[in-house]
């Protein structure tokens, strides 16, 4: 496991009403943390350094690299004064795989989309979501409502997103958090398949707006429904639209805009206990 805190405190000089004061706050640790398979790097990415074997996990996951947590035969977290290392080594097929489309790379990759080597693979097909699992409207709403003071790191540095998993009968499980929106829906995807949690019943909330990557993030773990409290692109709507999510979005104390498959929600006044 990764030593130190995902936080540290600092000085700085507040300026408020008028008089300059000498005070110090908690602010959000950002690491370089780069993601290796098979001893090759995959990727480099700036995140904070907490739950990090998630972040590898999901990471693979939410990138295609492999669809279940045992396809990783093993990982480690490997710290240096430059960053830290993730190193995952997976199973004999999926290694196979990788290694392809390693081969068939032509040209660097820049990370807007991390891990892909063409145009085409930005728009990859993902795995449909056919979930047939309803949701009472109001309970989505009264989720995100719940899912703040669940952000530990933000309370103390009001500086990171979130992402966590909420169900209908047990309430918000994971809780995973980072700088990086990807980074804290990537940690929850590793989070969900290491926990081997059942996704097809249950809902991503987000502290972030929702480009396309967070939506096909979401497909590929499976979950029916998205909710945010920022808005989405239009090539996000498109893209849970096809894929078969419920994306909903502006999430705020008195309602919330559903963009994509409304019909999973039920807007009747219905409630559910959380276990």
């Amino acid at each position: 496991m990764i030593t130190g805190s995902p936080f540290q405190q600092r000085a700085k000089l507040l300026w408020r009403g008028g008089n300059p004061t000498l005070a110090s706050r908690y602010v959000a640790e950002e690491s370089a943390i780069a993601l290796t398979f098979g001893g090759s790097t995959n990727a480099v990415m700036m995140a904070t350094p907490a739950d990090l074997e998630d972040f590898g996990v999901g990471f693979a996951l939410t990138e295609g690299i492999i669809d279940q947590a045992d396809e990783i035969a093993s990982i480690e977290i490997v710290e240096s004064s430059l960053g830290v290392e993730v190193q995952m080594w997976l199973d004999g097929d999926r290694a196979d795989e990788l290694s392809a489309r390693r081969r068939a790379m032509v040209g660097p990759v820049g990370c807007g989309l991390c891990g892909i080597e063409s145009l085409e693979q930005a728009s990859r097909t993902l795995p449909h979501v056919s979930s047939k699992a309803t949701f009472c409207a109001r309970d989505l709403l009264n989720a995100m409502s719940e899912l703040e003071p669940l952000q530990e790191l933000n309370q103390k540095t009001r500086g990171v997103h979130a992402a966590a998993f909420w169900q209908p009968d047990k309430g918000i499980g994971p809780v995973r958090e980072d700088v990086g929106r990807h980074n804290a829906l990537d940690k929850l995807a590793g989070a969900l398949l290491r926990e081997n949690l059942a996704r097809a019943g249950g809902a991503i909330l987000l502290t972030s707006r929702v480009s396309v990557e967070m939506v096909q993030k979401t497909a590929r773990i499976g979950a029916p429904v998205l909710v945010a409290v920022s808005a989405p692109t239009s090539l996000a709507i498109q893209t849970a639209d096809q894929a078969g999510v419920t994306l909903i979005a502006v999430a705020r104390a008195d309602g919330y805009e559903i963009f994509t498959h409304p019909d999973r929600l039920n807007f009747s006044d219905c409630s559910t206990v959380a276990a």
